[in-house]
Parts: C-alpha cells; structure tokens; sequence
C-alpha cells in the first residue's frame, strides 16, 4: 500500500533564486517530491555516519528513477568535522566519478552536512545545483534554508563559506523520530529565538506547547516547523546577504559560538550553545534597558522547559570573561573590531549593536558562575 504524503510548504523569495520549502510527512521517499529538480545524468548524496543506515537508501530509491548514477559519500558525523580535511572528500567523491556541472548534490543530514554540501556545491566547476534534506530539527528550522553555506576554522565558526541557495529545501518531519533527545532540544534552540526577535504570539504559543513539542507531537511540531520558516523566509527575502536585518536570526549566536569554539567543537551542540546565549543576550539587553527582568525569566524558563542549559560554559577560570571577549571578536557580525551583539529591543524586535565590555564582562560573570 502507497503511504500517503501530507505536505505544506512556505516558499522563500529571491527572484530567480526563490525556491520551495516543503513540510510534512512521508516526503523523503517519495520519488514525486523531486520531479521539479534540474535534469541531470548523476546525483551525489551527502551524509554522514549516524544518518546513512537509517535514510541513505531511502533516499537513493526516490531518486534512481530520476538520475542514471546515484552516488554516495557518508561523512564522519560531528561539528568538530566541519572542516577542510572532511570537505575534500565531497570533492574527491565528485572529482573521481567524474561529475559533470550538472550534477545535483543532496545533502541528507543535519546542519553540518547541510552546511558543507552547501558550501561543496558552490565551489564544485563554480557552482552545481544542490538539495537539502535536514534530518534534524536545527537544521529544519535553520541552518537548511537561506543560503548560508561554510566550513568551521579553529579560531572561528562559519568563518569560511559562501551564500548559495539549493534548488529545494525537503523537511520530512517523520525522520525527527529518530533524533536522540538532546539533538532535539538543540533544535528547540532554534525554534525559540524566533518569537523574541519577530512574533511574540508564536513565542506564546510555544509556551503553550513546549510540553507537546518535546513529546513530539506532529501537529505541534507541523506548526512550529513552518512558523519558524516562514518567519526565516521573511528575513531572508528581504536580506540574503545579512547586511542588515538579516543578522537578527543570530540572537544568542555571539555569545553561543564563543562557547562552542572555547569548548572545543564537538562539546556542546550549536542549539545548547545558542541556548545559553540567549539567556546570556537577553540579560545584556536588560542591563541595557531594552527589556525588564519579567521577559528574562520568561525566555529562560522556556528555554529550560526546552531541556536546554541557561548558563553559560566556563572558558577560562583565570578570566572568563576575557575568554568569551577574545573569542567574540572573531565573528561576522563584528565592524572594526567592535563585537556587534543581536539584542532584544523590546519583545518581539531585535536590534544589532556594540555593548561596553564591562556590562558584557558583568554579564559573562553572572550567567557561567555556578546556579
């Protein structure tokens, strides 16, 4: 018996680079959902090593009647492996099976696959087509729509990359089943940030709904998967490129990515690293008077509710501070020098500026000392 596909989707647009995101059951088998794609003599699936026995030949089974050779390359699975060294083997699958600039490239797995296909697909004969099939929430919700494509460097994350849009984003939610419980509330991460810095009613909601969230219920899930999308897709047609409103989706991210590289990439989750920043974010923008303390017990007790840390990691025990301080200098957003944080200009809006290092200091040393 066919299994039946139930499916929405939000589309984001960029003028001739606009495509669909697709949300809902059953979608990843399903040979119907890539009919739209680029012709082409050979596909390239990208995954890794946790996601290949459970989806790769899935996957593969959709798009054999739709491609001649259907290639693989299964990838070592973690951020500390979103590197160069693990990037040449996209190009060296590529390079000795003769892929032509046609070749359609599908990334199938989370944010780290995703971002590196991405990034692969760019660079390859300076730009073949490619697909993303996040298999987890983080990457449903984020890191798969908008372009954002890169590998990590030791002294910085996403440091090196390149916009580059797929051709169609395939959330299938039935492939959340298998996610360990801590990748998905690393997802939740992702969720969350979008109700302080757009749609305070969704930010409600999830308040409603987390307990249903976390049970994995579909239909909360179907709703907090497209909301988060459309909200996405809303910056993003409007700034791909993240000159301006656009860096507003990295609420949390300054401080979370000083924790993920003083760490060690690999120690927390982006989404536990995004959590805590947020905490850590939004007492900066109280300190500053953006927003009282009751919008700060709010977001934090959600973001707990979520499974997530609130407190920041302790980078240094000498100084910490100074630690993050060193870190967050080294981010994207920075002008000059001068780190720029996303902070909550009043729920439901979010602005990017400086902060004087010794409220930031202050913050740090309140939020990573012990509970």
């Amino acid at each position: 018996m066919p299994v039946t596909t139930t499916s929405s989707s939000v589309l984001i647009e960029l003028g001739e680079r606009s495509y669909p995101i697709a949300i809902g059951s059953a979608l990843l088998g399903d040979a119907r959902q890539y009919d739209a794609l680029p012709a082409a003599v050979a596909a390239l699936v990208v995954t890794n090593s946790t996601v290949a026995p459970l989806y790769l030949q899935r996957l593969k089974s959709a798009l054999a009647g739709r491609y001649a050779r259907v290639l693989e390359v299964v990838l070592p699975d973690g951020e500390e492996y979103k590197n160069w060294q693990t990037l040449q083997q996209i190009f060296d699958a590529l390079l000795t099976s003769g892929c032509d600039r046609k070749t359609v490239l599908f990334a199938l797995g989370g944010g780290v696959v995703g971002d590196m296909t991405g990034f692969a697909a760019a660079s390859y004969m300076r730009g073949v087509p490619f697909v993303q099939v996040p298999t987890t929430l983080l990457a449903q919700v984020d890191s798969s729509v908008g372009g954002k494509t890169g590998i990590n460097h030791p002294l910085g994350k996403n440091m090196i990359g390149a916009f580059y849009q797929p051709q169609l984003v395939l959330c299938d939610l039935d492939v959340l089943d298998t996610l360990p419980p801590r990748e998905f509330s690393a997802g939740l991460a992702e969720v969350i940030k979008y109700g302080p810095i757009a749609d305070m009613a969704f930010f409600d909601w999830l308040e409603q709904n987390i307990d249903a969230l976390m049970a994995r219920d579909r239909t909360a899930l179907a709703h907090a998967v497209r909301r988060s999308c459309e909200i996405k897709a809303w910056v993003v047609g409007q700034d791909e490129r993240e000159s301006g409103l656009r860096a507003i989706l990295n609420f949390g991210h300054t401080f979370g990515h000083a924790i993920e590289a003083g760490m060690g990439y690999g120690a927390w989750l982006h989404g536990e690293g995004v959590g805590a920043g947020m905490v850590m974010a939004a007492h900066l923008s109280q300190r500053l008077g953006l927003v009282d303390a009751a919008f700060v017990q709010r977001l934090t007790a959600l973001i707990e509710r979520a499974g997530l840390p609130v407190r920041g990691a302790v980078l240094d025990a000498q100084d910490n501070a100074g630690r993050y301080l060193e870190l967050m200098r080294v981010d994207k957003k920075n002008e000059a020098g001068e780190i720029r944080f996303v902070l909550i200009d009043g729920p439901g809006k979010a602005v990017v500026r400086p902060a004087p290092d010794a409220l930031v200091r202050a913050v740090i040393d309140d939020c990573c000392a012990a509970p």
